[in-house]
């Protein structure tokens, strides 16, 4: 059912037990016994897992869980979680999407993950509803069944999937969904119509977060704001604040209480403020509103460039996926690559351009945009930032001359 990992006290659950039978979790999470939830998506080794929860001190071996995560390196980290923590959470997410209607949810992303973990099953298991677990998009079949069959159900999703439902689904509807929550990267506002034209009776919420906050700061309401920037107030307790730089920092009553990363078991104190790795201010009434993250705000030729600002510009005509790269252009200036998948035609390629000439001047424009038949990923589905720019399998639909 579970391994022990050795230390007569750490377990070890994968994905794959859990998806053969999710019972495996309910029982974990009510012995005192702490566990860790294993992804199959990443490439981690026994040896690795086995040497990193030796790492961890005697006191967090009881009830605490532990969940993995990767960034765009692909590199892994280990987040240790207390139970009673995350339980508080998920009543608190439970209260800020309304979801007190909702009596099931459908799983379409892997339970490994921080964000469909405690949004999903962790509320399933606290708030007794029902779990329905699918493979997600890699079986549309076995999801679409699921969707048709929802009644009062809530589900989870990240924004690049929304190009996936149109093109999978087209217009069908699924009118047994009502709560939408998407997270784990930019909120799709400009899709909202479409969403609504798929979930009829839905109500759509924009929540923000990373791993260490376990996962949630913030949630909206997606008819609250006009921008996918805003992502809303945060939750009772957690605190947020910008520095100097705009990093965004955070504290919270529920975040992570310490991490495993290259090797090191830190603890993490509750009156440190933690950054999220995004850039961020605060809107005139209070809510937050995310500029980006750190390697995705420059300069260029003086003029301050804001790659999502960029993106939610592009995907007002664009449907399907994007991404961007670094690069110094011919003139040392820094510049940004824009990446499409699958590739355009010529008429969608023209509509981006006007897009872009309509909303920006030149320095904001990409150096060049490129087209692959798919986006390269990291196991843990994430874009891999690293293999944007190698040359195989890329069109150069169009670049800036000088």
């Amino acid at each position: 059912m579970y391994q022990a990992s050795g230390l007569n006290a750490v377990r070890i659950v994968r994905e794959a037990e859990v998806r053969a039978d999710r019972h495996v979790l309910d029982r974990l999470w009510e012995e005192p016994t702490t566990f860790a939830f294993v992804p199959s998506n990443l490439a981690l080794t026994e040896d690795w897992i086995v040497a990193s929860l030796a790492l961890i001190p005697a006191e967090y071996r009881r009830e605490h869980f532990i969940l993995m995560t990767s960034g765009s390196t692909g590199q892994p980290k280990l987040i240790v979680a207390r139970k009673d923590r995350a339980e508080r959470l998920a009543a608190a997410i439970h209260v800020a999407q309304d979801g007190e209607p909702a009596q099931e949810t459908i799983a379409c992303l892997p339970l490994s993950y921080s964000y469909s973990f405690v949004n999903q099953w962790l509320w399933a298991h606290h708030l007794r509803r029902r779990l329905v677990q699918t493979d997600g998009f890699t079986r549309a079949d076995e999801l679409k069944a699921a969707l048709d069959a929802a009644k009062e159900a809530m589900t989870c999703m990240v924004g690049i999937q929304v190009p996936l439902l149109r093109q999978l689904f087209g217009t069908h509807r699924f009118p047994g969904v009502i709560r939408l929550n998407f997270a784990g990267g930019r909120f799709p506002q400009e899709h909202l119509d479409a969403l609504h034209e798929i979930f009829p009776n839905v109500r759509i919420f924009n929540n923000y977060g990373c791993a260490e906050a376990m996962p949630r700061l913030t949630v909206r309401r997606a008819e609250d704001a006009s921008s996918a920037a805003d992502v809303g107030f945060p939750l009772p307790g957690v605190e947020l604040r910008a520095a100097a730089d705009e990093q965004l920092e955070f504290r919270s009553p529920y975040r992570a209480v310490a991490v495993i990363e290259g090797e090191r078991f830190r603890p993490l104190d509750d009156s440190e403020w933690m950054v999220t790795g995004d850039l961020g201010r605060a809107a005139e009434n209070g809510s937050w509103l995310l500029l980006g993250r750190k390697s995705e705000v420059f300069k260029r030729f003086g003029e301050k460039i804001s790659l999502p600002a960029i993106q939610a510009a592009v995907q007002r005509v664009w449907i399907g996926e994007l991404a961007f790269y670094r690069e110094t252009d011919t003139l040392g200036e820094n510049a940004h690559v824009m990446v499409l998948a699958p590739r355009p035609e010529r008429e969608q390629l023209r509509a981006i351009l006007a897009e872009l000439r309509r909303d920006f001047t030149r320095p904001h424009w990409p150096f060049r945009i490129e087209s692959r038949d798919q986006l390269p990923r990291l196991p843990s589905t994430k874009v891999d930032g690293g293999a944007l720019s190698e040359r195989g399998g890329v069109t150069v639909e169009w670049s800036q001359q000088y």
